[in-house]
């Protein structure tokens, strides 16, 4: 099947559609592939092209990739009054936090609830060792709450902008933050973070705290401001968005030695080295080299 130009609405047809209830709540979910579950989260405003791009590179890279739809139109390209739209009314639903708690402390978006709940599920029908899961931008948090799951392994976050009106907040509740410190200790496990360096919605005060709350767990990614595409840009990311932000969608360049590319490498293989075995972590290398 030849690949959808970016700028068009993709229709998603080498997905399954699924509806998935979880705690009596349901959501569609769009699955793809074979292999251990991978959960790819979708960015403002909704599941883009761009964003369908990453999930089929996970695909190919062995995985089942898991994409709930939990925001805006699946497949579109949204224009800049649409996504507009979508960001202000997720932030005013009840399942997420897209604001700090100024009377308290840090508290996760309820969905992530639900989403650990999706992690259990998916780990029971692709076994393996576990789940990996990303989440960007307004979900770019939630991998971290989601390590409450046991069965999840391999956390990235990409662009984590929430909330939106505390540069050092951590989207998560300071008993959850201590039980995931605790488990990656025990387990020694670690967690992939990526942001450009002039990203007005992931500031540097946000990796600064996780690294506080996290020491040598929490792996941190600063691109150059230059290694953000500037072109093909949606509406919603030139007029709203309006600075290098999507390291591995929107704002990737994908050519070779693009430092976007190298990001997106480092988080397959991440994938690969916590959920395949070595035998098909050999496997898959050498596809993706053919």
């Amino acid at each position: 099947m030849p690949p959808t130009p970016l700028d068009q609405t993709d229709p998603l047809a080498d997905f399954h559609a699924r509806e998935i209830t979880l705690d009596d709540v349901s959501k569609r979910v769009h699955v793809a592939g074979s292999g251990p579950a991978v959960i790819v989260m979708t960015e403002m405003p909704g599941i883009s092209p761009h964003v369908a791009r990453f999930s089929r590179w996970v695909r190919d890279a062995g995985f089942t990739v898991y994409m709930p739809s939990l925001f805006g139109r699946d497949g579109v390209v949204a224009t800049a009054e649409e996504g507009m739209q979508v960001m202000q009314r997720a932030c005013v639903s009840a399942e997420f936090r897209a604001f700090a708690n100024k009377k308290g402390p840090n508290q996760a978006s309820p969905v992530t609830q639900w989403l650990r709940a999706l992690a259990r599920l998916a780990h029971g029908e692709c076994q393996g060792p576990g789940v990996g899961a990303i989440g960007m931008c307004f979900t770019g948090n939630f991998a971290l709450t989601m390590m409450l799951e046991p069965s999840m392994l391999a956390p990235v976050l990409s662009q984590p902008s929430l909330p939106f009106d505390d540069p050092a907040g951590l989207e998560i509740g300071p008993d959850e933050l201590t039980a995931v410190q605790q488990r990656l200790q025990r387990e020694d496990l670690s967690v992939l973070a990526y942001r450009f360096e002039g990203d007005r919605y992931c500031k540097a005060e946000r990796f600064a705290a996780y690294s506080a709350a996290l020491g040598d767990r929490f792996v941190a990614r600063v691109l150059p401001d230059t290694a953000a595409s500037t072109t093909g840009l949606s509406p919603f990311f030139e007029k709203v968005v309006a600075s290098p932000h999507s390291v591995v969608t929107a704002h990737l360049i994908d050519e070779a030695g693009q430092p976007t590319v190298a990001a997106r490498d480092e988080i397959l293989d991440f994938f690969r080295e916590r959920l395949l075995s070595p035998g098909l972590r050999d496997h898959q290398r050498l596809g993706d080299s053919n």
